[in-house]
């Protein structure tokens, strides 16, 4: 409906839609027409001529648009041929006649009706009113009548694009259209605008400014101009399952695009997406899908927003009726007094297909699908396509539902009636399986009254065809539309959603697990079905694109994992508390409760001035570079590791060093400070752990660990978790001795988890329930703690990854990596989401789960924002890479260490 708000002209009678499909419109003059029978009365108006007819628009607007199919003609010439039968007095320059057999009267007293065909013999008097030659015409209405009468539709339309392209090649874009004189032309070429049902073809030029068309017919205006800054969003598209349109946008969330190119060579189209997408790089931030799932995970745009984004980048138009916008069926309920949404009947379940909800039918479906011959599907139709989308908008599209059925409305009972009606016959039809349109979650109800008073006919009982039949819930047309939109957006569907994207843009769109799912389709509406370059005869090839066209097409395939599932509020508050739970107090207790909120409001100070970081006191405490820090629990004591294989021991109080400790002549990897401030745990490349005694200032206990260099470590709960580059992950039970160093501390080897190259980073889940690894060789694997399982093994990186992390919720993992790249996985799912470039090599990192801060090679601190995927901020730092970097929970202390040899301790600014 979108598109017929943007493109409706008023005050015009003529539209491209009384065209017949694939017809062009080729050139118009002013004319009289006389028609023999009609005495001497002359009629001013436009004759237009198209590629199959010719279409006579009266001025007078109680006369009727005449339409005359060129097949349907018996004889076209020049007055002046016809010797002495002009019915003019004046002489015969400038007139043709007509002879057909019948014709379409339209829009009759300005009114949308079906069209009234008349039959039988008909002779029509055309008088030019201009110079133009009349015989120019008659030439060029006898090549197109020529090309109508051939007797294959590939024929014909073979001929016709011969005569188009042969028009646009005698054509040129008029540069006196510039907006601006200084503008300076990129490039030139013929392509055709696309709106529903039809195409408008003419010249695209496209400047330093401005992107422009210019129709060959000059309708519905000479020239129509976009400017470059006014664009903010740009999608190539398939259209005709050939990827030569380009679809462009000058708003964030409208429905309808500002205008669908379609061009006539995909270099043509690729050429001037890339200089348009160049010009934006400077403007606005590109998004895909992986960037969208990303703010919709996290609550930043809608169900609604998410999946309109969707639908546009696979190839979704509202332009493209085989591709129009698929929204999901949400509720099942239309038959009770009041709408449950808290009740779980209410809802459809979106984890399957349409055609998957009704068992029985299923069954009956799926007998047929064992007993059918390669290549099978379980549905015989789609659940989107131009039919369905002109059934739903029938009352404010007439002349679209016209233009398909030949100038007729579809049989009354067959027409959108009733909403109840229409969701049982999506359960129960044999063939009917169709989904929703975004029009059922937006703001406009036009499209469920009869506010143009349309005679659409009677349905069986005589009851005429009138305003759409709602539920008994819904108190008028625009309650209906306010409790759909709620619905979409309710608790059970934010939760569920995911699983009907599966389906539509996802995983059990195809193969084994469209299977399974019971989702299966043709197979030529699936993209990549059909090769139309494969097939040389054209009548073949015509007639395959007309019957996908119609029988609609699969959304473009966006996602080959499963989907994630949305971070709903109740997930957000039980992940919190795991995340963050520190006081041994019993959950929900006044003092916890007051602790968790004091530090997310800390935290969250802290991450929102995370780039007004100003550089406090700097201290050389190294001979090599600084390789890991750990703080005491009071803030006082810093210790940090380093390539020097020393352990050091830094007062923030009295602001100098106290300790330095070696425990070999090797590199120390990573460090960490146990419960209690008593002990300090170090890594080694000599493959040992190492347990100082904070208290005695020796080392007090040794962990022969692995057969190569240990590279991190983490503790929690007992429970020691190594790292090393001998591929493997272990985990150890672990009681220190005492202080005092007499006893032997006691370690016993629970799991090892065995990789495939060697590890370079691990990192705790803060429930403890999950570990990630990271490797050398860009490997990432989640794994189940408990199960001693790999959940997930993903292709993260190409290169080491330096430093890996859950988010605060457990939602994520962040990697960063020697490639440049900060790379973002979807815990769930193990799907990779964003791929974020920083140009250098990213060396570690600290985040909150949408804000990072990271240190990278050249020594700066950047601040990247996760859901625009970009860098925000650089902040001066190390004189080398930043190799190491700790922060207190609440997020008010950060301490870098980096290849300078520097610790520096940096000062938040509120």
């Amino acid at each position: 409906m979108a598109f017929i708000k943007k493109k409706e002209r008023p005050r015009e009678r003529f539209s491209l839609l009384h065209l017949d499909l694939e017809e062009y419109y080729f050139e118009q003059h002013i004319a009289y027409i006389l028609k023999s029978n009609t005495g001497r009365r002359k009629i001013r108006g436009s004759l237009k001529v198209c590629s199959k007819s010719m279409i006579f628009e009266p001025e007078p607007l109680e006369e009727p648009i005449i339409k005359i199919p060129l097949r349907d003609c018996t004889q076209i010439e020049g007055a002046e041929e016809k010797e002495n039968r002009n019915p003019f007095v004046e002489n015969n320059v400038g007139r043709f006649s007509v002879k057909c057999k019948q014709v379409y009267l339209i829009k009759e007293h300005g009114i949308v009706t079906p069209y009234r065909i008349v039959r039988g013999e008909m002779d029509y008097m055309f008088q030019l009113d201009t110079v133009v030659k009349a015989a120019d015409i008659v030439q060029t209405l006898l090549q197109l009548h020529r090309a109508s009468c051939l007797e294959k539709l590939g024929d014909q339309t073979a001929m016709i694009t011969a005569i188009l392209q042969s028009r646009l090649a005698r054509s040129s874009f008029d540069k006196n259209r510039f907006q601006n004189v200084s503008e300076v032309p990129h490039m030139e070429c013929r392509a055709e605008v696309v709106a529903p049902l039809v195409t408008n073809p003419g010249l695209v030029c496209i400047t330093d400014q401005n992107l422009y068309f210019q129709p060959l017919n000059e309708y519905p205006e000479p020239v129509i101009q976009i400017k470059l800054h006014d664009i903010r969003r740009i999608y190539k598209r398939r259209h005709g399952l050939q990827p030569l349109g380009l679809e462009v946008f000058c708003t964030e969330d409208d429905l309808c695009s500002d205008i669908y190119l379609k061009f006539y060579k995909s270099k043509e189209r690729d050429e001037i997406y890339y200089y348009i997408a160049t010009f934006l790089e400077n403007h606005i931030t590109e998004h895909t899908a992986e960037s969208y799932m990303l703010l919709w995970q996290r609550g930043h745009i809608s169900n609604y927003q998410y999946l309109l984004h969707l639908n546009n980048l696979a190839d979704r138009s509202c332009n493209d009726l085989s591709q129009y916008p698929v929204f999901p069926w949400i509720i099942a309920d239309y038959t009770s007094p009041e709408l449950d949404l808290n009740n779980l009947e209410t809802f459809r379940d979106v984890s399957k297909a349409v055609g998957a909800l009704n068992k029985e039918r299923l069954e009956r479906l799926l007998a047929r699908y064992r007993e059918m011959p390669d290549p099978k599907f379980m549905f015989g139709s789609h659940y989107s396509s131009p039919g369905y989308v002109l059934f739903y908008l029938m009352r404010v599209a007439p002349e679209y539902m016209l233009c398909v059925h030949n100038g007729k409305y579809d049989n009354a009972d067959r027409m959108f009636n009733s909403i109840a009606e229409t969701w049982k016959n999506c359960l129960v039809g044999a063939t009917d399986f169709k989904e929703l349109i975004p029009e059922f979650f937006g703001n406009d109800c036009s499209f469920l009254r009869n506010n143009m008073k349309l005679e659409f006919g009677k349905r069986q009982g005589g009851k005429m065809v009138d305003d759409v039949e709602l539920p008994p819930w819904a108190s008028d047309a625009d309650d209906f539309l306010q409790k759909n939109r709620d619905a979409l957006e309710s608790q059970y569907v934010s939760e569920h959603l995911h699983e009907w994207i599966d389906l539509i843009f996802g995983y059990k769109q195809r193969g084994s697990e469209a299977v399974a799912a019971h989702n299966v389709f043709h197979p030529l509406t699936y993209e990549g079905g059909v090769d139309l370059d494969s097939i040389q005869d054209t009548n073949e090839k015509v007639a395959m694109l007309t019957q996908i066209l119609e029988f609609g097409q699969t959304p473009k395939q966006l996602f080959t994992t499963p989907h994630p599932q949305r971070i709903t509020p109740k997930f957000q508050s039980m992940s919190r508390t795991t995340s963050y739970s520190t006081s041994v107090t019993e959950p929900g207790s006044p003092s916890e409760e007051s602790f968790e909120d004091l530090t997310e409001e800390s935290r969250k100070l802290a991450w929102s001035n995370i780039s007004k970081l100003k550089m406090g006191c700097q201290h050389k405490i190294h001979k090599e570079a600084v390789t890991s820090i750990t703080v005491s629990s009071n803030g006082s004591s810093v210790f940090t590791t380093s390539l020097d294989s020393t352990l050091k021991m830094f007062s923030k109080e009295s602001n100098a060093l106290q300790r330095s400790m070696s425990f070999s002549n090797m590199p120390l990897s990573s460090c960490l400070m146990l419960p209690g401030d008593t002990t300090v745990v170090c890594s080694s490349w000599d493959n040992h752990i190492y347990f100082y005694s904070v208290a005695y200032g020796r080392r007090q206990d040794i962990l022969m660990g692995h057969d190569d260099a240990v590279s991190k470590i983490c503790w929690r709960d007992n429970r020691l978790y190594t790292a090393s580059w001998d591929s493997t992950v272990k985990i150890w039970t672990c009681n220190p001795s005492a202080p005092s160093g007499t006893k032997r501390s006691n370690f016993e080897l629970l799991v090892e988890l065995e990789l495939e190259a060697g590890v370079n980073a691990i990192s705790l889940n803060p429930a403890g329930t999950m570990l990630v690894s990271g490797t050398k060789e860009g490997t990432v694997n989640i794994w189940d703690i408990d199960a001693s399982k790999t959940l997930y093994q993903i292709e993260c990186q190409s290169d080491i990854i330096n430093d890996i992390a859950f988010s605060p919720d457990s939602r994520h993992v962040l990697t960063a990596g020697n490639d440049g790249f900060l790379k973002l996985i979807d815990v769930q799912t193990g799907m990779l989401v964003s791929s974020l470039p920083s140009g250098e090599e990213q060396r570690c990192f600290v985040w909150d789960g949408n804000t990072i801060l990271s240190g990278s090679k050249s020594g700066d601190l950047l601040v990247w924002d996760l859901i625009a995927g970009k860098i925000t901020d650089r902040i001066k730092g190390h004189s080398g890479a930043v190799t190491c970097m700790w922060m207190n929970e609440q997020g008010s202390t950060l301490i870098t260490g980096g290849e300078d040899k520097q610790i520096i301790f940096w000062n938040p600014i509120y």
